[in-house]
């Protein structure tokens, strides 16, 4: 019996050379973009402050849970309900929206108390920011049917 220990097949050269294109493609890629100066792409809050656009409407909000499973969403300013999303409602994107975000708060030690920001833009755009985290979420990118749902809410 043989204890000889050969390492020869463990990858195929093909890998090695697919892997090693992979890693010097990327590196070409990141120094002609420093070299050239390309400047990153600006995310949508930069832009607007860069372009300064200003808000077409806003409303500040708070989203709570009832025991019965609705979410009750205040106006903050005005201590009124702006709506209330019924268990069961087809409101899935909005219930996934808020908790992505309170997921979010959670996990940094912030309760519900903090409201929510929500933004049309004179440029057509709508956003939705928490004011306690500053996360925004760009609410027209997730199309037409979905926007409409918080939309409804500026009203």
């Amino acid at each position: 019996m043989s204890t000889a220990h050969n390492h020869a097949n463990m990858l195929p050269r093909g890998t090695l050379v697919v892997a090693g294109a992979m890693v010097a493609f990327a590196l070409t890629a990141t120094t002609m973009v420093r070299i050239t100066g390309t400047p990153p792409a600006a995310s949508p809050v930069a832009l607007r402050a860069q372009e300064k656009i200003a808000p077409l409407a806003e409303r500040v909000l708070r989203f709570r849970d009832r025991a019965d499973g609705a979410v009750v969403i205040d106006d903050v300013v005005t201590g009124r309900t702006a709506a209330v999303i019924a268990p069961g409602e087809q409101t899935g994107f909005t219930r996934g929206v808020m908790r992505g975000l309170a997921r979010d708060r959670h996990m940094r030690g912030i309760g519900a108390e903090p409201p929510f920001r929500l933004t049309a833009w004179a440029n057509g755009q709508l956003s939705l920011t928490d004011t306690a985290t500053g996360r925004t979420i760009e609410l027209s990118s997730f199309g037409a049917t979905n926007r409409a749902t918080f939309a409804a809410l500026l009203k």
